[in-house]
């Protein structure tokens, strides 16, 4: 009987050893032309004990979901969930304690689409972007942690284009601005924390230019003329 029961647990033990062994051969695989497939799992130093990236692979290309890390921390700072019919993936930027820092999609490895932002410590929004190949293409908002828009602009191919204003807490315009190419260029008006008139006229390849009216209490103060 002890025999019997020395048997079987070897026997145990000798299956599990093979599922384990089994499992370890199954981590980071090559296909026949030499790409990655199935489950890899990257450290980012010999010890294996500050990982780098787990996901899986199919002849090459990331599926499902991957996981990024920061050297020396043990929680993800990257969630990647990549589609198995595009080049897109939906990402999450995370803080250790798990909350999302920032989300949007990525194809070919560059930011597409709309991204938000989120306020340290809330849930609420800080930022909305648009981007296109990697750069800022569309509307971009601010706002502050209360909800109230902080700040609206537009962006093309990177560079700030056409209206631009700022907000203040309360909701009052303080500044409105006008981009061309990423320099201001166009009319401009500039407005106290009362939202009354403080100056206003026309920027030309982000220089003053023509005339430049300044106001005090509502009315005009002064003119300025230039070239």
């Amino acid at each position: 009987m002890i025999r019997f029961c020395y048997s079987l647990l070897a026997s145990c033990l000798l299956f599990m050893n093979s599922q384990v062994l089994r499992a370890q051969e199954e981590l980071n695989r090559l296909d026949a032309n030499g790409k990655k497939h199935g489950k890899w799992v990257e450290y980012f130093d010999k010890s294996s004990l500050s990982l780098k990236y787990e996901g899986r692979f199919h002849h090459g290309r990331r599926v499902g979901l991957f996981k990024y890390y920061q050297e020396g921390l043990k929680q993800p700072v990257a969630l990647m969930e990549f589609d198995t019919t595009s080049k897109t993936a939906n990402v999450k930027y995370l803080s250790q304690k798990g909350k999302i820092i920032s989300q949007g999609e990525m194809q070919d490895q560059q930011r597409t689409g709309l991204w938000t932002y989120f306020h340290k410590n809330s849930n609420k929004v800080m930022m909305t972007e648009t981007y296109k190949d990697g750069k800022l293409h569309g509307p971009k908002k601010v706002f502050y942690d209360n909800g109230t828009l902080a700040e609206e602009a537009n962006y093309l191919e990177g560079n700030l284009e056409g209206s631009r204003k700022l907000h203040s807490v309360k909701g009052v315009v303080l500044e409105d601005l006008t981009y061309r190419n990423g320099e201001l260029h166009g009319p401009a008006k500039f407005f106290n924390g009362k939202g009354e008139l403080m100056s206003e006229g026309q920027y030309r390849d982000n220089k003053h230019h023509g005339t430049w009216r300044y106001y005090e209490n509502g009315k005009l103060k002064e003119e300025k003329i230039f070239k």
